[in-house]
């Protein structure tokens, strides 16, 4: 069994030395770190996963960018501990992080990240959407969590400016909704969906 939680200030230096032993050094200077400067983290989305005594195994974060003025959850980064890859920890953090956000009233889902992989969790490719350089445009994925939100929105992903992140949305929540709580899951066994491992996704390039 593993327990899924919204990260806290207290996981962050945990969280910090996951991506750090997961991805390349230097990844703050990827172009995607540009878009989430001095930009607050959407809290309510950003979740790490333990195992039974409490190891950090796993987490995901997501921030608040605009494309076409209109409001776009940027997932990413996204790591699981090394010994743990491939055992599908990364599937649940998704699928568990998405049903969050579509609750929430998020519509759309932008990520950086290898199509093969997160095909299987409904992304795909987005011709017109615009990551700044020198991001691999086939590697700009995107995901509706509302039918049709992604039609027509085109252009440059930019940095969110807005101090009320949830403006605009279709179902924006409630200020009085309660914390998403910790959930329990089990152990998917193996990630057969894939050979690739969530780190390998790289939503941070």
């Amino acid at each position: 069994m593993y327990e899924i939680c919204p990260e806290t200030a207290a996981d962050e230096p945990e969280v910090e030395a996951l991506y750090d032993l997961c991805f390349a050094p230097g990844r703050t200077a990827l172009s995607s770190y540009r878009l989430r400067e001095g930009v607050p983290r959407v809290a309510d989305l950003c979740l790490v996963l333990r195992d039974p005594s409490g190891i950090l195994m796993a987490a995901i974060r997501f921030w608040p960018v605009r494309v076409a003025r209109r409001p776009v959850l940027l997932l990413g980064p996204i790591a699981v501990h090394p010994t743990a890859q491939g055992e599908g920890l990364g599937g649940l953090l998704m699928r568990d992080s998405l049903t969050r956000a579509r609750k929430l009233g998020w519509a759309r889902v932008l990520l950086v990240g290898d199509a093969p992989y997160y095909s299987r969790f409904g992304f795909s490719r987005l011709d017109h959407v615009v990551m700044p350089p020198p991001t691999n445009p086939d590697r700009v994925l995107g995901l509706e969590l509302r039918p049709g939100a992604w039609v027509d929105v085109a252009g440059l992903v930019s940095r969110e400016t807005s101090s009320g992140v949830l403006e605009g949305m279709a179902e924006p929540a409630r200020a009085t909704d309660p914390r998403p709580p910790c959930v329990t899951v089990d152990h998917p066994h193996e990630d057969t969906d894939a050979n690739q491992s969530a780190t390998g996704a790289s939503a941070d390039q």
